[in-house]
């Protein structure tokens, strides 16, 4: 029997800022994402990352927060309870953009690292909607990218160890948006990267 062949993979950068370390107790009060870059079977093609985006403020889901998770993203919690996007408006709206940016693929989140950002966004798709674009476990780890191609443990896949050219010019925020836009191009850059000779952890 031939075997099925799989459908192009079109991969999302998303990052998020949270108020807590874990989603439910705690709130996602921001998210960004930004397409990356298409895989066809063994061909990757970046995208600009600027050309689709998405981003929405949320309303705070619970009273508790961790004021120094807060003051990481800059955003003022009475603002965002005032005039955050309701979150199950906003992860239907985040399901259709997906949808249209995703056509004849299938989406993959990618984060940097995908664990926490993956958590959040996981979870909310769930709890207001019922629904992931991404089905259960459709993340993609750019640490671990990193790890496999440069043949170094996981603990030293940091940005600071990683060869220039693969990092992005653009600066680290903790703008949802703006780190979901730096970390497609760290995707792309990752994904076309062959080393030649990779160090050895």
């Amino acid at each position: 029997m031939a075997a099925r062949s799989a459908r192009p993979a079109l991969y999302i950068s998303v990052d998020i800022e949270a108020d807590g370390p874990i989603p439910g107790p705690y709130s996602m009060i921001s998210f960004g994402a930004a397409v990356a870059g298409r895989q066809d079977g063994i061909s990757y093609t970046a995208a600009d990352p600027e050309q689709h985006t998405f981003y929405r403020e949320l309303r705070p889901i619970s009273e508790q927060f961790v004021p120094e998770a807060l003051a990481v993203s800059g955003l003022d919690r009475d603002r965002l309870l005032r005039e955050g996007a309701d979150p199950a408006l906003a992860m239907a709206e985040f399901r259709t953009w997906v949808a249209e940016v995703s056509a004849g693929a299938q989406p993959v989140m990618c984060g940097y690292p995908a664990a926490f950002d993956w958590t959040f966004l996981y979870w909310y798709l769930m709890r207001f909607g019922g629904a992931s674009p991404f089905g259960h476990s459709g993340c993609l780890d750019m640490k671990t990218l990193y790890a496999t191609k440069a043949r170094v443990p996981l603990r030293a896949a940091v940005k600071g160890r990683m060869p220039g050219e693969l990092l992005s010019r653009r600066p680290h925020t903790h703008h949802a948006l703006d780190d979901a836009v730096e970390q497609a191009e760290l995707m792309s850059n990752l994904m076309l990267w062959n080393p030649a000779q990779a160090p050895r952890g």
